[in-house]
């Protein structure tokens, strides 16, 4: 790939707010640092809480975490992982999923990190001055020439541009989607409730001791999944830095729900569900420890908080309008079993920044434009990851369909998951505006829609200069 690139001019540029500061709120907002596009961040959350359990970031991201100045620390802060191990309740292997393929290709592996470590390294580069906590939306107003958010201590802020970046019960949407409905131009599809079928517990264990529990010496990330036998269970357990174990248990319902659903009301929510949970469930099996007699209770006694959470799924169809744009859970809600939630949200806000980095005005013409083209390269590729990470979670669910997908996992033909691993390995996504990175390894990257067209027209635009 050519080195050349063309930094943005701060001088004509649109003011953003973004609504959420996640990972995907803010990554875009490390960009458009970057790009000297003004921006403020704000988010519901009075203060950062350790919740979640880990992620896995993936060789796609690597050449952006080098443009953007952190790849040496996130290497620093995570641990390489090559495979997931599946096992049965006996603590006996049962098959594994094998990424070592994707290493042979790629230089870069993937890596493994607590939520709360990457998390953090992405927060450290944003200054402090343009994150505001304890900031709710509670209405929004838009005109041709801006967008006025009031917050529900009484304080406004007003910018050219809203991202919504505020998850899966986004304010944001919400309030895009009901002004929609209300002039008949909301989708059916994005009226219906966000459905989920699995209750989730997750958490981050504290230090723990490595001659205990020698797999925390492992040089790389162990990603050992058990799949319950006769019960609607699946747990798994990564190593990471630290000593710490990062774990999770999917409670698979035998229907589907939202929140809308009567029978949500039956589920029990709040700390105390959280600790119930835990006691039914403390015994389940884990293959480890020094004696290969480890539990999740062993886990669950380290872990300080323990969080329970739905497992929505739905990608939404409106993601953009007037001055409004979503990015992240916001628009998509994707299945954890395939890691790629987090990833597909990083990726929306490369693309966004891209778009923003070449604004001549913050025009309604020219957003919507700049917004079409951002939903045009990011939709068919989460709907994809969307629909690959229904069939992946099947592989640690119940039933017969689940006990199918196992048994072709045994037997994947070697050439068919070298080419599935290669066909994900193409995305590998870069900003304009910043020096570009040499591709490396074997698999050449794909034609990356937001990255090619902002190129031609910063060059074009030095042309006439």
């Amino acid at each position: 790939m050519s080195k050349e690139y063309f930094p943005s001019k701060p001088s004509s540029k649109p003011k953003v707010l973004i609504v959420g500061a996640g990972i995907s709120g803010l990554t875009l907002a490390i960009l458009l640092e970057k790009a000297s596009i003004p921006y403020e961040v704000y988010d519901r959350m009075a203060q950062v809480r350790p919740l979640g359990s880990a992620l896995s970031i993936t060789a796609n991201l690597a050449p952006l975490f080098k443009q953007i100045g952190i790849y040496d620390e996130f290497v620093s802060l995570g641990l390489p992982f090559y495979s997931i191990d599946n096992y049965n309740e006996d603590r006996t292997k049962d098959f594994i999923i094998d990424f070592k393929p994707a290493a042979k290709k790629e230089v870069y592996p993937g890596y493994i990190f607590p939520r709360t470590v990457f998390y953090d390294l992405l927060r450290r580069q944003v200054p402090s001055n343009k994150i505001s906590l304890g900031k709710r939306v509670v209405s929004i107003k838009e005109s041709l020439e801006s967008v006025q958010i009031q917050f529900s201590d009484g304080t406004t802020a007003e910018g050219d541009i809203l991202v919504g970046a505020d998850g899966a019960y986004s304010t944001i949407r919400e309030n895009l989607y009901r002004s929609l409905k209300s002039e008949g131009q909301l989708p059916v599809s994005d009226d219906e409730p966000l459905p989920f079928s699995c209750l989730c517990l997750v958490g981050q264990t504290n230090p723990m001791d490595p001659e205990k529990y020698p797999q925390l010496t492992s040089p790389v990330s162990l990603f050992r999944s058990v799949i319950g036998e006769n019960k609607p269970y699946a747990w798994t357990y990564l190593t990471a830095r630290n000593n710490i174990f990062c774990w999770g248990l999917i409670h698979y319902l035998d229907n589907e729900y939202s929140k809308d659903h009567e029978e949500f009301c039956n589920i029990e929510w709040g700390p105390g569900a959280a600790i119930d949970m835990c006691k039914e469930i403390r015994d389940f099996p884990v293959p480890g420890g020094k004696s290969n007699d480890m539990t999740l209770g062993d886990l669950i006694d380290n872990t300080p908080l323990v969080s329970k959470v739905l497992l929505e799924e739905k990608v939404f169809d409106t993601w953009y309008s007037g001055r409004t744009v979503l990015i992240g859970d916001a628009c998509h809600k994707i299945h954890i079993a395939s890691g790629v939630g987090a990833i597909n949200g990083i990726m929306d806000a490369v693309a966004l920044a891209n778009w923003l980095s070449v604004l001549d005005s913050p025009s309604i013409d020219e957003l919507t434009e700049a917004f079409k083209e951002y939903k045009a390269e990011r939709y068919p590729a989460v709907k994809a990851d969307y629909l690959h990470s229904r069939a992946f979670s099947k592989v640690t669910a119940t039933g017969l369909v689940s006990k199918v997908i196992r048994c072709i996992s045994r037997n994947f033909p070697v050439w068919l998951w070298n080419f599935c691993i290669k066909r994900w390995l193409e995305v590998r996504p870069q900003v304009s505006f910043l020096p570009l990175v040499d591709n490396i390894g074997t698999v050449p990257a794909k034609y990356q829609p937001s990255l090619q067209k902002t190129l031609e027209l910063r060059r074009a635009k030095e042309l006439q200069l």
